[in-house]
């Protein structure tokens, strides 16, 4: 009797030993078949994943943001870099640009805040003659690059918009950004299929970038998250210089994250922007 109770209870712990077992498999098996089902999906169709990521930012409504804008000029190389916050439901933003320091060492850094929204740039402390408590406003429709680099900083949608212009582009395989996983891509970009994708806001402006720089080819790397939000994305530029009648490379990097955080943006009144004459730089 008492030899049978001893089988009869091993025998359950040894069901629920199995069971235990079963379900640590599919916790770890099932969770990395499912992974690795979302990569085959994202090796599979990667144009499209990248056609669907700057609305996965208007879902996700706002995020801070960092940016980089490396250029070599003069035989020096140049980085410019920014940090801000960005609203895509409202394609706002405001950001501070921090200059290089003059190479020759004649001036400190320079702090420029820069407001951006849809069709228009606004910038304080833009120097030139402007009054420190005036701020500049430029059509970024008028601008030869449509503001994707003459800002020192590329706005974070117009970066993600420019991802809708996808020609080609390949799974590279996931990493991580920030302690985040995320998958990698790299592919090119058609200028004019962008702008013509593009929202109402950026259309312009990458219409004219489009027209105005020495190739409308755009090679990028971009990482995106498991919900398809783009983490980081960089562009590599080319643009004629009409001075020395050669093309200008410029890398343009843009990070994304802490994604939901508030984005306050007040555009400047009529009052308070400066109407005088910029002075040459």
């Amino acid at each position: 009797m008492v030899e049978r109770q001893r089988r009869r209870r091993d025998g359950a712990v040894a069901l629920a030993a199995a069971a235990a077992a079963g379900l640590m498999v599919c916790v770890t098996g099932c969770s990395g078949s499912g992974v690795a089902a979302e990569d085959a999906r994202a090796a599979a169709d990667p144009v499209e994943v990248l056609h669907k990521a700057p609305g996965k930012l208007v879902r996700a409504g706002s995020s801070k943001a960092r940016t980089s804008m490396e250029m070599a000029t003069g035989g020096t190389r140049v980085t410019i870099r920014g940090k801000g916050a960005y609203n895509y439901e409202d394609q706002v933003g405001r950001l501070e640009v921090l200059l290089p320091e003059d190479p020759a060492g004649a001036e400190e850094h320079r702090s420029i805040t820069e407001l951006l929204s849809p069709g228009a740039l606004y910038m304080k402390n833009r120097g030139a003659g402007v009054p420190a408590d005036k701020w500049v406003r430029v059509e970024t429709a008028s601008l030869s690059d449509g503001n994707l680099v003459t800002g020192g900083a590329t706005d974070p949608f117009a970066a993600a918009e420019l991802l809708r212009g996808t020609r080609e582009a390949t799974f590279v395989g996931r990493t991580s950004f920030a302690g985040t996983p995320v998958r990698h891509y790299r592919g090119t970009t058609d200028l004019a299929a962008a702008a013509r994708g593009a929202s109402a806001g950026s259309r312009a402006a990458l219409r004219a970038a489009a027209k105005g720089f020495a190739t409308a080819m755009v090679p990028f790397d971009a990482y995106l998250d498991d919900q398809g939000r783009i983490r980081k994305v960089r562009h590599r530029f080319s643009f004629a210089n009409g001075q020395q009648k050669g093309t200008v490379a410029v890398a343009s990097t843009t990070l994304l994250y802490d994604f939901g955080t508030p984005v306050d943006v007040r555009l400047p009144d009529a009052t308070d922007i400066f109407a005088g004459r910029i002075a040459e730089q």
